[in-house]
């Protein structure tokens, strides 16, 4: 009796099991043919009520051999297994979703597609700045004989772009670490200039002191106080040119040839960055090259 109770167990199973899987198929069925298509539709709907009919004919044509080769096995036992099953089914599945629930996922789905949309519209705007500022900086850099040279983007990029145009080796550490140096030594020449750029409202000795550590010990971004440090550094000018903007020069008091900085507003997602340049042909910029003292 045990034995025969298992092998109802096991084919109850696997119906249970059978049923799930036309399921899946039948859904999968569904979604390869739009609602759009009428005809197509009205064809699978006849082809899923027919599968949906050959399982259960299918699977009550294996209870009813059960129950004629086991005769001990009564209707009503058949009957319980099945309830059982059913209940580990229900058991098993995840809880029903509320109506207001419903309309809240939908509503959430619906804003995370506008916010996909409002993204994907700011991306293609944002090319578009970025093409228009390149094309200009290509026909301010071509009166000069230059072009563009990328740097990486990251919070290093203008001491890159200064170290891709140095003729001696020098590291960005090295660089930075000058920088701060140097603008502690002459913190009242700093002080002034060193002020909130949104707001405008100065900052303090303090405050400009922990400016100088993170240059050093942080990936900081770069800014024309450090540039004019690394001028008087270099004891070379240093030119940045910029699409929208008149080229700004700092460290004018200095004779030697100036390194060239390229600004680009929209060149990353992270925000502005430098670039360097080179000449459009071998030989065409000369000069002293700077020294680092």
């Amino acid at each position: 009796m045990e034995e025969s109770q298992s092998e109802k167990q096991r084919m109850m199973r696997r119906h249970s099991r059978e049923k799930k899987e036309l399921q899946a198929h039948i859904q999968s069925l569904k979604n390869s043919v739009p609602k759009s298509d009428k005809k197509n539709r009205k064809q699978l709907l006849l082809d899923v009520a027919r599968l949906e009919a050959e399982m259960e004919q299918k699977h009550q044509r294996e209870l009813e051999e059960f129950h004629e080769s086991h005769p001990g096995s009564s209707s009503s036992s058949i009957d319980a297994v099945t309830e059982d099953l059913a209940k580990m089914d229900l058991e098993n599945q995840p809880p029903r979703l509320s109506r207001a629930q419903k309309r809240r996922e939908r509503k959430a789905a619906l804003e995370r597609e506008r916010q996909e949309r409002i993204a994907e519209a700011e991306m293609e705007h944002l090319a578009s700045f970025r093409q228009d500022e390149e094309e200009k900086l290509a026909t301010i850099l071509g009166a000069k004989n230059l072009e563009m040279k990328d740097i990486p983007v990251d919070c290093h990029s203008m001491y890159r772009a200064i170290q891709d145009q140095l003729v001696f080796s020098v590291t960005i550490e090295s660089l930075r670490s000058r920088t701060a140096d140097y603008m502690r030594k002459h913190i009242d020449d700093f002080l002034p200039f060193f002020c909130n750029p949104e707001t405008g409202d100065a900052y303090g000795r303090e405050d400009f002191l922990c400016y100088c550590d993170d240059i050093v010990h942080s990936a900081s971004w770069g800014s024309q106080l450090e540039l004019r440090a690394l001028s008087h550094i270099l004891q070379t000018p240093i030119e940045v040119i910029q699409a929208d903007s008149p080229a700004v020069v700092i460290g004018e008091e200095y004779t030697r040839r100036p390194l060239i900085l390229v600004y680009l507003q929209y060149a990353c997602n992270l925000g502005e960055h430098y670039n360097s340049v080179k000449p459009m042909e071998a030989g065409a910029a000369g000069g002293t090259p700077p020294r680092l003292f």
